[in-house]
């Protein structure tokens, strides 16, 4: 349970992202956290795996069904715009 307090800041990371890069570097880290933490017996294993989902969805997640790309801003409030 302590070793998912650590992954809470890393989701913050994917929220907080400008860019597509970004988007897609903090799904990469967060997924691969979670994927370590969630595999015990065989974390590198599981980082790969959750590095991977992560990459997908930090990829997808960011973007509208019109291809345009969802931005925040500092002070929390999101708007759509030209990726």
């Amino acid at each position: 349970m302590k070793k998912l307090v650590l992954v809470f800041p890393l989701l913050g990371l994917i929220a907080a992202c400008d860019t597509l890069e970004q988007q897609q570097l903090a799904g990469t880290a967060g997924g691969a956290a979670l994927g370590a933490l969630a595999t015990p017996n065989d974390p590198t294993q599981g980082a790969l795996i959750g590095g991977a989902v992560g990459l997908a969805a930090g990829t997808l997640l960011g973007r509208t069904a019109s291809g345009e790309c969802v931005y925040q801003r500092q002070d929390g409030s999101r708007f759509v715009g030209p990726c």
